[in-house]
């Protein structure tokens, strides 16, 4: 080696000791996360919805590689690593699973184990556009594939469990589990119908055809369970949301194409929270409107752009137990996290 080759090496080791390397890209959030004064409606008004953190990589969650693996990558010149279009997100407890279709991979991230895993094969399958994921029961995850037209379940290491769907599926895009019944519910796009299997994939049955009726779809892309087992469906191109009892019975929908506040213009991800309000992305208005169940605007947050709290072509959201809205902010490369303060925090 020769003596400058050797001095750069010396340098480069000394600079990732010190811990003085800089992110290749600086999340846009991080300026605003020790104010926490990102709040949605603004004041005088009581918040309802505060934004907490985004999420563009492992990094950002403190989860940093291991030293050998780091001064491998900046050698090499490798870049960071990080999301390219996040389209699916869930969280249990502190993991959280990103579908990353751009990537073709499921990320795995865990920040108090301060690690994480980018898994882009599932057995003999290479992953190929992963945009959606659920959390099942005994630390199962659920992932589909549109492409593959497959479902994988996957351990929380990481290791694949099973693999189902076949014949029946087209094109899965949204999935949800309800674990009080043990059953999946996966939206299929090309089918315009939701199919229904039981937590080990056996095909129980499915609800709707194409068509403009109740109960009926349009390219239906996501889906979602709420506490008491009502199905929500976004039936996209038919510009609403529609609601199911567990056995598939109709039981209500909401939204129509327009582009007023509280009206439709690209329908995806849906959620609700633990007081029953409906979340639902629309991609085109850039943001997350908020309704209730007889599908009255209730209050609206993102826009266009690339800070905090704004929104490019968002997709995916999820909540959890404890009111953490998690959204797929695919276009920024990146999941917002934002808090539902609800009546109980007021």
């Amino acid at each position: 080696m020769t003596p400058n080759l050797l001095s750069l090496a010396v340098l480069l080791v000394s600079v990732l000791l010190a811990g003085c390397v800089q992110p290749i890209r600086e999340p846009v959030q991080e300026k605003t996360l020790v104010a926490g004064s990102l709040v949605w409606p603004p004041a005088p008004l009581p918040p309802r919805i505060r934004f907490v953190a985004g999420v563009s990589r492992p990094m950002d969650l403190g989860i940093t590689p291991p030293l050998p693996k780091r001064l491998k990558r900046l050698i090499s010149g490798a870049t960071d690593t990080a999301f390219v279009r996040p389209g699916g997100v869930a969280a249990v407890g502190d993991i959280i699973y990103v579908a990353d279709p751009g990537a073709q991979s499921l990320w795995i991230l865990e920040p108090e184990a301060a690690s994480f895993k980018q898994v882009s094969t599932a057995g003999k399958h290479k992953l190929v556009s992963p945009v959606a994921v659920a959390p099942g029961g005994d630390g199962r995850v659920y992932v589909a594939d549109s492409y593959l037209a497959k479902i994988f379940v996957f351990r929380s290491d990481g290791k694949l469990f099973a693999t189902f769907g076949g014949a029946s599926l087209q094109r899965p895009a949204g999935i949800a589990f309800d674990r009080s019944v043990s059953r999946l519910y996966v939206a299929d796009s090309a089918a315009h119908r939701v199919w229904i299997f039981s937590g080990a994939g056996q095909t129980i049955g499915n609800i709707g055809q194409r068509g403009a009726g109740n109960g009926e779809f349009n390219y239906p892309t996501h889906v979602t369970v709420d506490q008491n087992g009502t199905l929500y469906v976004t039936d996209s191109l038919g510009f609403r949301v529609q609601m199911f009892a567990r056995d598939g019975q109709f039981q209500g929908a909401f939204g129509h194409h327009g582009d007023a506040s509280g009206d439709f213009a690209a329908p995806k991800g849906v959620a609700v929270d633990s007081d029953g309000h409906v979340y639902v992305v629309d991609a085109l208005f850039d943001t997350v409107q908020i309704f209730d169940k007889a599908g009255r605007l209730l209050l609206s947050f993102g826009e266009r752009g690339v800070s905090p709290g704004m929104f490019w072509l968002p997709n995916g959201i999820y909540i959890d137990r404890n009111d953490r809205i998690y959204v797929a902010d695919s276009y920024n490369q990146r999941i917002q996290i934002f808090q539902y303060l609800g009546r109980r925090q007021q």
